[in-house]
């Protein structure tokens, strides 16, 4: 089954067998992305699951403003 996420843009790379795909809405992050990977488990390395929980937590604060301050951004550059 191919799920929809119905954000983001497709771009697709001339001359190579690869796509980018872009979400510049922290909105769309918190309400869709995230918990489409929270239904939907990630499969492979356990780094990439340990990248994803880092990157939630990244957007949770910025979705509270924590990076608008200099300890905030501190923190986030830390993890």
């Amino acid at each position: 089954m191919l799920a929809k996420l119905a954000t983001g843009k497709i771009y697709k790379y001339p001359n190579k067998s690869a796509v980018g795909f872009y979400i510049v809405k922290l909105s769309d992050i918190i309400n869709i992305v995230i918990p489409f990977f929270n239904k939907n488990s990630l499969l492979g390395v356990a780094k990439l699951l340990f990248d994803f929980l880092d990157w939630c937590e990244i957007a949770k604060l910025m979705n509270d403003g924590k990076h608008l301050t200099l300890e905030g951004l501190d923190f986030i550059q830390s993890i």
